[in-house]
């Protein structure tokens, strides 16, 4: 009971009983799914996407979306615009509009709200009916798809199909971002709570939707990786953990956990690759256990616990999505479905390496005690000084400075990346003193404006509340 109560505080996520779930893996099994239950569809369509990309897959959704609309199934769409910017134009969200399709593009860049421009909607969830409901890491492209003939595999995604109670929470989250984003056409609050949904199964989970400054799922990761006894198996795309869950991992490891990290090997953002690389090392001589992925992009963001906790989401293991992303993720307490969730993890290992340290950095265990120890003292200061600054690029290259003995042949790139950056930066300064002065004053009025004009939204808004405050108290 102190266990619940505690994974409900800190998800701020309720625990919902009787609903069915089913794990689907890439976009061979999640994209049927979805066509499925969208061409099924009698009533709502919601999809909340980070993208859709304008090539044959995103064509064929856009259309099928549309088909279901002209049917008149209330369909809504929203998808983030910059998650947009190089993936579909304006003209093929026009199409999708013309043919009756409700669609909003998350936090446009307006003068008035530049900062609020800077939140990402990264969420990938389906709601079909109130009744079915699809969350996964999987955005809409044919690249998850892959292309046989050209010789590139698909991406690994991992996504759930889910029915039950817990829809209704599902569709709840879907309706805060979009009422959010526009004042007319509001979705009203779902009529239905989970409590009054019927059951669908026996899988008792939780909706973890989170938004920026919350924090959600970040409380709730480090939660798990502190209470789990026997395991803690990690996939993520965007490795970046801040030193507090780096540490907590290490602690765990330490701890004589099974702790893993599947990370993908190559990355469509590679300098993420980079600065994940430079983690391994405080992590790898705590004991923690790290693969890279040999296929293609590794895309899923799953975890699963002690053969009891799993999470199926959006949210990668990086401070953006933890704090500053709009994200949701499915977190499960089922035994069948954790099981499920190893031995999909078991089948990764098959194609993956493994990253290991030389003999004398390893980390055995104590005889008779769960707990390890190192086999040189050395090796463990080293590791306590590395993690006060892991994965995060300044530290990096302070080290760089202070501290060469601490670095590696992964921080190397890195470094020269910092390098050639500062270098450009100093050059510019140097020789176009009047160009980076030009453009260090557009930025700084560019913010002042935005911030002059929210700062005026603001007070409009004060003023209306007192108004109606004073209407009311005279009534």
């Amino acid at each position: 009971m102190l266990a619940d109560r505690a994974f409900s505080r800190m998800a701020g996520a309720p625990l919902i009983a009787g609903n069915s779930i089913r794990l689907l893996k890439d976009a061979a099994e999640n994209y049927p799914a979805w066509i499925e239950a969208i061409g099924a569809a009698k009533r709502t369509i919601h999809f909340e996407t980070y993208v859709v990309h304008a090539d044959t897959v995103g064509r064929e959704f856009a259309e099928l979306l549309a088909v279901k609309a002209r049917e008149g199934v209330q369909v809504r769409v929203i998808y983030d615009w910059f998650g947009a910017l190089g993936s579909s134009s304006f003209l093929f969200w026009r199409r999708v509009r013309q043919a009756g399709v409700q669609v909003r593009c998350f936090r446009r860049p307006r003068l008035d709200d530049l900062l609020d421009s800077l939140q990402r909607d990264h969420r990938k969830i389906i709601i079909v009916d109130d009744r079915i409901g699809f969350v996964s890491g999987l955005c809409v492209g044919k690249a998850w798809l892959g292309d046989g003939k050209r010789g590139l595999a698909p991406w690994r995604d991992t996504g759930i199909r889910m029915e039950g109670p817990a829809v209704a929470s599902l569709n709840r989250a879907f309706a805060r971002v979009w009422n959010s984003l526009r004042s007319e056409d509001p979705i009203e609050s779902p009529a239905i709570e989970p409590a009054q949904m019927l059951a669908a199964g026996n899988v008792a989970l939780r909706i973890v939707p989170s938004r920026p400054g919350t924090g959600s799922l970040y409380r709730l990761d480090l939660l798990i990786a502190a209470l789990a006894r026997r395991s803690i198996w990690l996939t993520d795309a965007y490795f970046f953990a801040t030193p507090t869950y780096v540490q907590s991992l290490r602690a765990a490891a330490l701890d004589g956990i099974d702790v893993r990290l599947l990370v993908p090997r190559t990355s469509d953002i590679p300098v993420v690759r980079a600065l994940s690389r430079v983690g391994y090392r405080t992590l790898l001589e705590a004991g923690v256990r790290i693969f890279e992925w040999n296929g293609s992009m590794l895309h899923a963001k799953t975890a699963v616990a002690d053969e009891r906790w799993s999470r199926v989401g959006s949210t990668n293991l990086n401070i953006a999505s933890w704090v500053g992303n709009y994200e949701l993720d499915v977190v499960v307490e089922n035994e069948d479905f954790a099981h499920a969730m190893r031995q999909m993890y078991r089948d990764d290992l098959k194609n993956a390496t493994e990253i290991v340290l030389s003999q004398g950095a390893r980390v055995r265990p104590v005889e008779g005690r769960g707990r390890q120890r190192r086999l040189r003292s050395s090796a463990r200061s080293s590791a306590g000084r590395a993690a006060t600054g892991v994965l995060a690029m300044g530290s990096a290259a302070g080290t760089a400075l202070t501290k060469p003995r601490l670095l590696g042949p992964a921080e190397a790139p890195l470094m020269i990346g910092v390098a050639i950056l500062l270098l450009g930066l100093g050059t510019a300064m140097v020789f176009f003193p009047r160009t980076a002065a030009v453009t260090g004053a557009v930025c700084c009025g560019g913010l002042a404006i935005t911030l002059l004009l929210k700062a005026l939204r603001l007070q409009r808004s004060g003023r209306r509340s007192s108004a109606n405050e004073k209407e009311e108290e005279n009534l």
